[in-house]
């Protein structure tokens, strides 16, 4: 079935002259890879067609990836065929105008919330929508090209997205995608130091949130890092949200959480687990994601300590009915 989907992919393609690529706002560096790798990869295949990526926003985490094509015409959408990657609903695909496209494909690796796009291709054990189009690429490598460029912007999304290689959803073909990529020569030294090397601001607040982190009965580690906190740190919205990576080696804490005003208002929320599902706890909170990293969207403290019960509550089962955590 993968491969029927995939080559249904392939085939609807070749049929369009003009293809345009959606991915959902606030993108990370899976959206960010997957979409500029594919576009890389269609346009040294088919220099004939023209291959556009759309968004409504960006991500200063993985800018160093270069500069992407500005607001595409109404025109151009109502001719093109839309691929929309890394995004479970349409409700957070970031350019709503997706739907002028007179068909739409959806490539993702997160669990099934909305059914949309035909053909659809939907491996929820993917460690990444990235590994996904290293896969893509691989089955039909007689026929696509790819380039160092393209490498790059995968690699870097299979690497973020899988926590360097770190997470239960990598597997032995995650491992062999990200070789094939490392032999067309990605520049590693070059890419961790822009993933990973912080501002001398970053390291002062990693110590605060040490110093603020705070514990549910049952082990949930949690801290909320407010718009004041931000301006105090010079922080971007997304160098806030890494604070929730901070926790994530607490013995006896299986479930780690980080609460972060936005800008517009609203409450982030990142949960991240071990052993223990958290994607459910997201959903009822205007969230998704995977079983053990999930997003999530409060509007008030009250929201905030309703999810850290629920949380709690899912932790205390955990633990009474298993065996073998830390």
């Amino acid at each position: 079935m993968k491969l029927e989907n995939m080559t249904a992919i392939l085939n609807k393609i070749k049929e369009y002259d003009s293809i345009v690529i959606f991915r959902h706002k606030r993108p990370d560096g899976d959206a960010v890879g997957s979409t500029k790798g594919l576009q890389r990869i269609l346009r040294l295949s088919f220099p004939e067609k023209t291959v556009l990526l759309s968004n409504a926003d960006y991500s200063d985490y993985v800018s160093f990836l270069g500069d992407e094509d500005g607001v595409i015409s109404d025109e151009i959408l109502k001719k093109s065929l839309g691929i929309v990657i890394d995004t479970a609903t349409t409700e957070r695909i970031s350019d709503k105008r997706f739907s002028l496209c007179p068909e739409l494909i959806k490539i993702d690796h997160h669990i099934s919330v909305d059914n949309y796009g035909d053909p659809s291709w939907v491996v929820e054990e993917k460690s990444s929508s990235c590994e996904m189009i290293a896969e893509f690429y691989y089955a039909f490598r007689n026929e696509l090209k790819i380039d160092i460029e393209a490498a790059t912007y995968i690699y870097a999304g299979m690497v973020t997205d899988s926590g360097r290689f770190r997470f239960r959803s990598v597997s032995g073909d995650t491992m062999r995608y990200a070789g094939m990529l490392l032999d067309l020569g990605v520049d590693t030294d070059h890419l961790y130091a822009n993933l990973y090397m912080k501002d001398f601001h970053e390291f002062k607040f990693h110590g605060y949130v040490l110093d603020n982190i705070k514990m549910t009965e049952n082990g949930v580690a949690y801290v909320r890092i407010t718009a004041d906190t931000r301006k105090e740190f010079l922080l971007t919205y997304e160098e806030a949200s890494a604070c929730v990576s901070y926790m994530d080696s607490i013995k006896n804490s299986l479930i780690w959480i980080a609460f972060i005003d936005a800008d517009d208002g609203e409450i982030r929320v990142r949960l991240r687990s071990r052993f223990v599902t958290v994607n459910e706890i997201a959903e009822n909170y205007r969230g998704g994601g995977h079983d053990c990293a999930s997003g999530a969207t409060v509007y008030n403290d009250d929201e905030v300590q309703a999810l850290l019960r629920d949380a709690d509550a899912r932790l205390k089962n955990y633990k009474e009915n298993n065996e073998g955590w830390l």
